[in-house]
This record gives structure tokens, sequence and C-alpha cells, in this order.
């Protein structure tokens, strides 16, 4: 796929344009996709500043090297870019040019880029985009401020969108407003095939702490003037002063002195710190700037589904456990790996849990002996906050009790699930399979959904007890085998799909007292339609 040229621009300088596209940059090489950040801020650079805390070795050219090397007769752009060191994928600096050169200030100013754009230099910057969307995810331009040629390629010429910082004030708001039309105007004269902007508009260094009454006044003026912005992108039942509102990056002192990155600190930000609004900024750059309407109704969704779209996980399940079921914890792991599937264990109160912002697995797994843990609860909870997706239940949490566990003790949010129990005296064989088809069943629905539903069907009569309460429980398990079977016969996969749903129920008991055992026809036929199930599976995979 393609990737995104967005350039970040302000009409005056000082208004965290480059605080902005530095922290957006990491967010996004965090959470998966691959970043170029460029600094064609060619009289004022400063990016290189930003990332010093990950930046390997200095520079050894840049933006302004692209020039030269045209001039020099390249076909295309050489290797000017440095990669960084940060978790997730690819996040590499284009510079303006060496740090500390001496001959820099008169290398730029020597560039004459109306000359250069008669020369062609336009179809080298083509070269250039052609070469940096086809390896990055994202291509973010720091572009100098004000009315410049400099600025008209970074506004113009490379973006397929951009997005507009400024503070609250007139010269930032008006002028940074004509900029963009003026931008839209030179791309109709270009002869590339540009679309009209998008443009994202932030909000910048807002402080409505103190003096609330005069912020919201500049947050209706602001909204005033920047509404006709979102009108070819925002959901039309968003209203445009909640979306500015989600845009607006406060203004934090503590950040204000020499150039940092917040987001490397803020691992889990609440909504007061500002890494929570620039997760929000990077998490509509990842979108696309689409699904606002997702983000005016669950900003934590928006940002979770932005996050995880391009995940990865080094397991499949990571299994938490308490001390106290330690040994079953471990036989359910072992038969787990057994299975095929990538395991590993968090035994509660591991406090190097909390300081990881990459999650090591897809789906979580609670062991509950007798009661939740609060270190579980804490587990849960972050997991849950991470894994919200408005796509589907692609990421899972399980639940499964020792034997005694009382289900009406558990949270709420546990309460809810469906409960997997060990039985006692025997291996947790049966759990580690149910969870097993439960996970690879996630896995594959992107698949044929005619899989999915015998996945189901499957999984759901590997789980019928081998005793029950009382006989007549069995008669309805019967009929509803026989009805699985003749639905199987049929091709109705729908029908199949409900009534493993009703037999999930069925096979879940309560009673402690006398127990009756599975009649052996009935299992000779559930063994039955298990093994045409399995055939049929296997057949998809043919």
């Amino acid at each position: 796929m393609t990737g995104t040229v967005i350039t970040f621009y302000s009409y005056k300088g000082g208004v965290g344009r480059s605080f902005t596209l530095a922290n957006v940059a990491v967010l996004l090489a965090r959470w998966g996709y691959r970043v170029l950040a460029v600094d064609w801020d060619l009289e004022a650079p400063g990016l290189h500043h930003y990332f010093a805390p990950v930046l390997p070795t200095a520079p050894e050219g840049g933006v302004v090297d692209l020039a030269y090397d045209f001039l020099a007769g390249a076909e295309g752009p050489r290797e000017h870019a440095v990669q960084l060191t940060t978790e997730g994928e690819t996040l590499a600096l284009l510079a303006a040019g060496r740090p500390g050169d001496d001959t820099y200030p008169s290398r730029v100013q020597r560039i004459d880029w109306a000359d250069l754009y008669e020369r062609k230099f336009a179809a080298f910057l083509e070269r250039c985009r052609e070469e940096w969307t086809a390896n990055y995810d994202f291509v973010l331009i720091d572009s100098r401020t004000g009315i410049s040629d400099i600025g008209s390629i970074c506004t113009a010429h490379l973006p397929d969108r951009l997005a507009v910082v400024f503070t609250a004030n007139d010269q930032n708001l008006v002028d940074a407003m004509d900029v963009v039309r003026r931008a839209d105007d030179a791309r109709d004269r270009l002869p590339y095939d540009r679309p009209r902007h998008l443009v994202l508009p932030v909000l910048s260094r807002l402080d409505n702490r103190v003096e609330y009454e005069r912020a919201e006044a500049w947050y209706r003026k602001c909204t005033k003037v920047v509404s006709p912005l979102f009108s070819n992108w925002l959901a039309k039942s968003v209203p445009e002063d909640l979306m500015l509102r989600h845009l607006t990056l406060p203004y934090v002192s503590y950040w204000s002195f020499g150039e940092q990155l917040p987001v490397l600190e803020e691992r889990t930000p609440s909504p007061e710190q500002i890494s929570f609004a620039l997760e929000t900024v990077a998490a509509v750059i990842a979108h696309q700037f689409d699904r606002s309407d997702l983000l005016a109704d669950n900003r934590d969704a928006y940002v979770a589904a932005a996050r995880a779209r391009r995940q990865k996980f080094d397991l499949d399940l990571l299994v938490s456990s308490p001390r106290s079921a330690l040994d079953v914890t471990t036989k359910l792991i072992n038969e787990l790996h057994e299975l095929g599937l990538h395991v590993g264990r968090s035994l509660s109160g591991n406090p190097e849990f909390l300081d990881q912002t990459r999650e090591l697995a897809k789906h979580l797994c609670l062991v509950v002996d007798e009661e939740v843990s609060r270190w579980q609860v804490t587990e849960a909870e972050r997991f849950l906050r991470n894994a919200l997706d408005p796509d589907g239940d692609q990421r899972q949490l399980f639940c499964v009790l020792t034997h005694g566990t009382d289900r009406e003790r558990l949270p709420g949010f546990l309460r809810n699930l469906r409960h997997l129990e060990f039985e006692p005296g025997k291996p947790p064989q049966h759990v580690a399979r149910k969870l097993h088809d439960l996970i690879t069943t996630t896995q594959s629905a992107g698949a044929d959904p005619s899989q999915n539903a015998l996945r189901e069907a499957a999984s759901t009569l590997r789980e019928v007890p081998t005793e029950m309460p009382y006989a007549q429980r069995w008669a309805l398990v019967e009929q509803t085998v026989r009805g699985m079977t003749k639905a199987l016969d049929d091709g109705d996969l729908a029908l199949l799909r409900d009534l493993s749903v009703d037999l999930e129920t069925l096979s879940k008991t309560h009673s402690d007292g006398e127990r009756v055992a599975e009649p052996d026809d009935l299992r000779a036929a559930t063994d039955a339609l298990l093994a045409r199930i399995d055939r049929r599976m296997h057949a998809f995979t043919k």
C-alpha cells in the first residue's frame, strides 16, 4: 500500500509544530507504522534536537543535499535518512542537513528554488516522493513557516494532507487558513494528479485551566474560522467544536522547556496530560482522517483501533495466574503449547508489567483461584483499555476458574464473560482445547464464515461434560446434537451456529449433588458429529 505524505505547517513559529510532528512520529512507529520524518524547515532546522534521545548518530546529510544531488545529475534521492532507535516499526529522520556544518547556511542560501524548478526539479521530487511512499506508511514533513518557495513545495507539491498547527491568536489562525487556500490553488496548477487537501487543524498550547472563560471564547472563535477545513472529512453527525476539542494540545509548562518527547515518558497518559491529546492526533492520522464518528463517540476505542491496526504480538496468549494455581496453570500452558499456540505466563505482581508499552500477547487469560487478585484486575483493565476494537472482537479476555470458585464473587466485567472451569482431579486438556478453538476461530475471523461456524460447533461439542445433574438434561442435549447433525446435513450453518450456542448453555452445570452419566449412544452420536465436522474443516484447509 502506498504511504501518505502529511505536511505539518504553521504560519508563525513557536506554536509547537515540530514538537507535535516529532511526538506523533514516535507514536505511529510505536503502533507499528513505518514513519519518515523530514525536516524541510531549512532556515531554522530543529527536528534532530527532538529526536536526540533516539538518534544513534548525527545525520551526515539531509534535505539540502537532495537539491545538490539533483544539480550533480542524480536520477533519484540518495540515502540521507538516519534510522532512529525507537520501539515498534521503522522511524527514520531525514534532517535538513548535517548538524554543526559551518557551510550549511551558505549552501541553503545558494539554492535558487525557482531555477531548480525550471531545470525539472519537480520531476526529481516526484521520484523522491514515490520512493518515500513505497518504503514508509507515513512521511511527515516539517515545513517552514510563512509564505515562501519552500513552503509551497511542502504545502502544495509534496503532501497528500496538511496538519495546520496554530495557537489562539489572529495572526496564527487567520493567516494559516489563507495559506491553506493558497496551497489548494497552487495544487490546481500542478501537472500531477493531486486532489484538494484534507486538512487537520490542531489548536496548540491552549491553557484553559486558569482563564477558562477566555479560553472558551477563543474556542468558539477558532471553531468558526477552521470549520470549513472539516467539510471534506468530518462525519456530518459530529459537531466541529467537539472535533476541535479532540484536536487541541493543552499548554503544560513542564514540556515548554527544551525539545522533549513526552510520549516517551507518559506511557499510559491520563486525559489531562499532553500525550493523551497527542495520541488523539496520531490516531486521526493513522485512520487517514476517517471514522471521526467513532472518535466523537469513544475516543479510547478510536485510539485503540489505530494502535492495533498494525500491532504485532510475540504470543498468542498470556496466562495470568496467582501462585496458588501455579501447578494447574503450568499444565494448561504445556497443553496449549502442544496444540501449537505461542503462550507465555504472567505471574501476578510482576512489577515490570506496568512499565511495558508494547503488549506481548494478542489475548489474555486470567486463571482465577477463589477470587481475582488486585493485580489481575489491573492486568485485565489495562488489556481491555488497549483492546477496544470497534471492528469486532479480535482480541479476547478469557477467564478460567479453579473448581469451587464462585462466579458471583467476580468483578462485574469478568462475571459477564463466558467462563471455563478446571475439573477436579483431571488434567486441563478440555480447557486447553476450548481456548485453542476460541483463539483460532478469532484469528480466522476474516476467513470463510462457514469455517468459523464449524469451529464453534466443534469447540462446543468437545465441551459437553461426562455427567449431568439429572437425566432430563441429557434428553435436551441429545435433541440439540441431533438438530446440529441435521443442520450439517442440510448445509444450514447458521442454524448449526445457533444450536451450538444452545448446547453450550446446556453444558453449563453448577449442581454439586447426585449426577447422571452421559448415555453411551449420545456419546457415540456426539463423537460421530465431531468427526464429521473435523473432516469438513480439514477439507476447507486443502
